[in-house]
């Protein structure tokens, strides 16, 4: 049965052999976009931490950054993907990329891994107080918008956002 856990340096090598499965494909829900150096026990441990800081909401905020909760989807100390709750939109998010983000290894597709994540993580912006979450995928990405629709997800629009073509999609919680 997986679990959600927060990033942890325990499984840089499950994530690192995740990672070589993704290739050159963007990991969604992962924070990428905070990662330095990975290659490095240093580099991964500081890139860990900075994951685990962003979900303090008390930092202060610039029109660029929203505090955000990261889950690593785990199942026998396996890394399986990752997922975020975005605390509140800024411009940006509401555009395109939402409140929740989330992506599940190659080797760990057609499991079910992103609805449960998902609706595990839907439960944690409920908890939080949130009445309603923007989750967005790719226009061509047919599994993500089944994952979305199975757990509530209605479609708003299709819309040329930053990410490129996206689907957008509301859930009230």
């Amino acid at each position: 049965m997986p679990e959600l856990i927060e990033p942890t340096v325990a499984l840089r090598d499950s994530w690192l052999e995740s990672a070589a499965e993704w290739g050159s494909e963007h990991q969604d829900g992962a924070g990428m976009w905070e990662a330095g150096d990975l290659s490095t026990a240093e580099g991964f441990a500081a890139w860990v931490q900075r994951l685990r800081e962003q979900d303090d909401d008390s930092r202060p905020t610039t029109p660029d950054w929203v505090p955000a909760s990261y889950w690593w989807i785990v199942e026998d100390d396996t890394y399986l993907g990752a997922i975020t709750l975005r605390h509140r939109l800024n411009d940006k998010l509401l555009e395109g990329g939402g409140h929740i983000g989330y992506g599940v290894r190659p080797s760990a597709r057609g499991r079910g891994v992103a609805s449960w994540a998902l609706a595990e993580v839907l439960d944690r912006a409920r908890a939080r107080g949130m009445d309603r979450v923007l989750v967005t995928c790719d226009k061509d990405n047919e599994p993500s918008a089944r994952t979305i629709e199975r757990n509530g997800g209605v479609l708003e629009d299709i819309r040329d956002t930053w990410l490129g073509p996206a689907r957008r999609y509301w859930i009230t919680l």
